[in-house]
């Protein structure tokens, strides 16, 4: 493993000693900004109601003891009579919630079109993120609160939204992920008691490998090693709507990277993206991530694995009884299970190279919809995603045969 010369070191830690004695005069400031931030009202209330969708908020527990918030939205013809169709379980990316499936218009949000095409649509929000931010016993000033990554997502918070829904509703539940909801989901789909409660999934950027990433910031925290120092030095969450969040991208962006195009150095290009309303999306966006979660997915670009996290040779064998963690192993996922993929040419995370290894892995073969132009963002908040990516994923849900979805 490279380490950080000790130029990029002295950088850093002046960063966070910065911060860290900013913080030391007034420690309640970070956790206090975040408070005020925190909504009086839920998802529902705030953004999918006044579009006019009947929407409810459920709650479920985790078994490591999250409280996460989900929430029930139908369609808005206005005809509660009409018979819902199959439970749709939407799962976010990372440094977003659930509110990123409705942020454009109903017309273009795949959260609405779900719900107007009579889906049982069901949004899922992982700890930490703006409406699942309860614990039973943990409060957000709590280091352990933040100790997770990917792997909990997966295991634990993904767990329990299928459950739940399958629960309710009596169900086997179709899956829509984006970018991390697909990591997670790719992961949980390997455990058998998960994957039963599962009729279908459909994977935007689908990721396990980063191995073949060319996203120009990610590659530069990385080779700085930031993940592992920021943990040495006790930061735990990232909320780059903090002070210190907006201070570390200023250092970032001044002579490392061009962040003029802060989207592209993190993404790739996208060309469809809806830029117009990005004043609104930061209204919502981003959401915090705690400081493992990032450094698990460090880990899978400077290790090529698919795995779970790596605490080091002797934790690994604490945790796990092994000196490696154990990869999830994808060739469990059973080949009965219908998957659809969309992925882009431009997509700088969910390169395509790393995308034909994870379907080398597969027992199954997924329907692919691949789209050259297209990059990561483009297929979440896009002017064409309803007609190049939406609408295709719908007529491949048809096509399984056992609803109707129009």
């Amino acid at each position: 493993m490279v380490e950080p010369s000790a130029v990029q070191v002295a950088v850093i830690v002046a960063l966070f000693s910065s911060v860290l004695l900013s913080s030391a005069m007034n420690s309640t400031e970070d956790f206090n900004a975040s408070n005020l931030q925190r909504p009086e009202a839920g998802l529902c209330a705030q953004l999918i109601e006044p579009s006019g969708f009947p929407c409810s908020e459920h709650k479920t527990l985790t078994k490591d003891g999250f409280i996460l918030g989900i929430q029930r939205v139908s369609s808005n013809s206005g005809n509660f009579r009409r018979q819902r169709g199959p439970p749709v379980l939407l799962i976010h990316g990372l440094f977003v919630a659930g509110d990123a499936w409705f942020l454009d218009t109903p017309n273009q949000s795949l959260g609405f079109i779900l719900a107007n095409r009579d889906f049982d649509v069901w949004v899922g929000n992982v700890r930490g993120t703006r409406w699942s931010q309860s614990h039973v016993s943990l409060s957000e000033k709590d280091r352990e609160f933040w100790d997770w990554s990917w792997q909990e997502l997966a295991l634990y918070d993904l767990t329990e939204m299928i459950r739940y829904v399958y629960s309710v509703t009596n169900s086997r539940v179709f899956i829509v992920g984006h970018s991390q909801g697909t990591i997670i989901s790719l992961a949980a789909f390997t455990q058998p008691d998960i994957v039963e409660m599962v009729g279908a999934a459909a994977l935007l950027c689908p990721i396990t490998y980063l191995k073949h990433i060319t996203a120009r910031l990610p590659l530069k925290l990385v080779k700085m090693h930031l993940d592992q120092v920021m943990l040495e030095m006790g930061i735990h969450r990232l909320n780059f709507k903090s002070d210190w969040g907006t201070l570390i991208m200023d250092v970032m962006c001044n002579g490392h990277v061009d962040c003029e195009d802060l989207l592209t150095s993190v993404t790739g290009k996208n060309c469809w993206f809806n830029s117009s309303r990005i004043d609104f999306y930061l209204e919502y966006e981003p959401h915090p991530s705690s400081t493992k979660n990032l450094n698990h997915l460090f880990q899978m670009i400077r290790e090529g694995t698919f795995a779970m996290y790596d605490y080091g040779m002797w934790k690994n064998l604490k945790h796990y009884g092994q000196l490696k963690p154990p990869k999830f192993d994808l060739s469990r996922i059973p080949s009965s299970l219908p998957l659809w993929m969309g992925y882009g040419g431009n997509d700088a995370l969910a390169d395509v190279t790393d995308l034909q290894h994870t379907l080398k892995e597969l027992q199954s073969k997924p329907d692919l919809l691949y789209l050259e132009n297209y990059g990561h963002l483009d297929f979440l908040l896009s002017t064409r995603s309803k007609e190049d990516v939406y609408d295709r994923m719908l007529a491949y849900f048809n096509s399984l045969g056992t609803y109707s979805y129009d």
